[in-house]
Formats: structure tokens, sequence, C-alpha cells
């Protein structure tokens, strides 16, 4: 089949990839459309060691379900992490911590920019009716930004800040307002406003960042000034939400993290039927934020478009 192909953080198209085949309980899928991330853009920096596939953003089609022929021919999203479900953390309900998992196009298992891939029938969910590829394609970003609601209550008192309103600090504003809480957002450019205000976000410059003023604040630019913002902004014993990808080290002062007593939460992926029912819905529509569509051919264009500053979601069309 044709594909992507990372190794030793080069990216190259081939025409040559073996089919991928479904295990017991798994579904062949093809690939309807599949997005680019930070996390697929920090891969090739060396953000984390990975050979195959990239790619963990899609929507496809069950083609062949052993076992399980009532899968066949549905539209599909799928969670990315594929889990063992008995050891410490499965057992102890954190299963996205799984300590024998692979992740779609991270960790050990070929992800999405090819023609195909495969994944466990326990882990897909059907695409409503209403909801088109390209705002499915959307699922797990959103469903990513929907996890710091999973670990955090926030009120709808509460002011909140998101420093970074690129791709996920989108959906992360987004979502966030929906709330009811006081959203804030920094933002550089006229289009990041311009896809903040249906959503009722109050939009600032990072000069006007204020002191001590955020009972939340989610830190999305994976960047050691987002991180300088982000605690400029949080009041002594706020909570400060790390939502980003951070390659390399990151150098911070931590004495004043303690000194004000602030809550640091780490978050990663997050619960997929909520986002499917918020796209369902129409409270959230994703699309605006697609810059541009590539066949799979194309990868390698696609992923210098995705690279460059202020460009949001980049897609592919195997």
């Amino acid at each position: 089949m044709r594909g992507l192909w990372l190794e030793n953080r080069k990216l190259t198209y081939r025409e040559d990839l073996p089919m991928p085949e479904p295990r017991a309980g798994e579904a062949l899928l093809r690939i309807r459309l599949a997005g680019i991330c930070a996390t697929d853009l920090a891969m090739l920096q060396g953000y984390y060691p990975f050979t195959g596939v990239p790619g963990h953003e899609f929507v496809g089609e069950v083609v062949r379900a052993p076992g399980h022929p009532d899968w066949e021919g549905q539209r599909v999203v799928g969670e990315i992490n594929v889990t063992c479900g008995h050891c410490p953390q499965c057992l102890a309900g954190r299963p996205t911590h799984c300590e024998n998992r692979t992740v779609l196009g991270i960790l050990g298992r070929d992800g999405v920019f090819a023609e195909y891939t495969t994944l466990p029938i326990a882990n897909l969910l059907p695409v409503p009716e209403n909801v088109p590829d390209e705002k499915a394609v959307f699922t797990e970003p959103l469903a990513a930004a929907l996890e710091i609601l999973q670990q955090i209550h926030v009120r709808p008192t509460d002011k909140v800040l998101i420093v970074g309103a690129g791709r996920l600090g989108q959906l992360i504003a987004w979502s966030l307002a929906l709330t009811g809480a006081e959203v804030w957002a920094v933002v550089r450019h006229r289009r990041q406003r311009d896809l903040l205000a249906p959503y009722g976000v109050t939009c600032i410059t990072a000069e006007e960042v204020p002191h001590w003023a955020m009972d939340v604040v989610v830190e999305a630019t994976g960047s050691s000034a987002g991180l300088a913002l982000a605690k400029e902004a949080v009041h002594p014993r706020g909570t400060l939400v790390l939502k980003s990808t951070y390659p390399g080290e990151t150098r911070v002062h931590i004495a004043s993290w303690v000194v004000d007593e602030v809550q640091l939460i780490g978050s990663r992926c997050g619960p997929f039927a909520p986002a499917l029912r918020h796209l369902a819905a129409g409270r959230i529509d994703p699309r605006p934020l697609i810059d541009a569509q590539y066949p799979l051919a194309e990868g390698l264009t696609a992923f210098a478009h995705a690279a460059r500053s202020g460009v949001f979601k980049v897609l592919l069309r195997p």
C-alpha cells in the first residue's frame, strides 16, 4: 500500500508498504481523512523515537472485521491507545497509561498516514451520519481538549486563560467556553481572534497577560516562553494545565511555583464519545481550522505546509 514512513527523523513517501493484517479482535480500516498535528511535527524533530507509519487523527471505514461482520462498512474514528487490560494501570482505571500499550502512529503501532491501518474493535466508535469526514477527523484533538474537563472542575465563575491559540488551543478555548466560564486566550494574529470570536473568548496579547489574575491557565504552546506567561497569569493556589508537546528539555524556575502553591496538571488523551456528541450537536464546528488538504502522494508537501507559522490544520486524503 501507499503511505508515509518515518525513520531516523526522516519522512518518506512509499508505495511498497505491506498491507496490515488485523489480529484477533481487530479491524482493517481504510483511511478516509487524516490530520497532521503538532505531535506529528515534533516527532520529525526527535520528540519520540518511532519507526513506522506516523499519524493518529483520522476518520476511516471498516473494511474487514473478522468475527465482527456488523462493523464492516461502518464509518469510524478510533481511540489511539491500545491497552492490555491486565497491568496495574489498566486495572486501576488508567488505561491510557497502560504499561504495555501501543499508541497509533506514536509507539509500537503503525498509524494513519497510509491507505489502511488496524485497530481493535474495542477502540472504534461509529461516526454519526450528520458528522461529515471534515468534522469527524477532529475527534481525537477535540477529545484531548475535553480531557481538561475530565481532570479539573472548571466553574462558570472561573477566569480561564489559554496560552497558545493554535490548532489545539482553539479547540481548548471553544470547549472551555461551553462551561460558562470567562475564557481568555493569548493571540498573535487576526485570524486567531476571528476563530475565537464566535465562542465569546476574550483575546489579549502576550504583553497584556495580567499578573496573578486567572483561576485556571492552560499552556498550549510547548515553549518556555509560554510557560513563563502561564505562570505569570495563574494566581496562588490556581491550576496550571500543561497541554502541549514539549520536545527536548524545558527550563523553568520551579521555586515560585512551590511558593505560590500552584496545582500543576499534565494532560494528554481524552474521551472520544463526548467529542462526537459535540460535533453531532453542532456545538463545536472545527472545519474553519482546515487550511489545506493534500493527497497522500503529496504528504511531504503537506508536512511542510503544516509546519509553517500560523497554519492551523492540514489534512491528508489517502
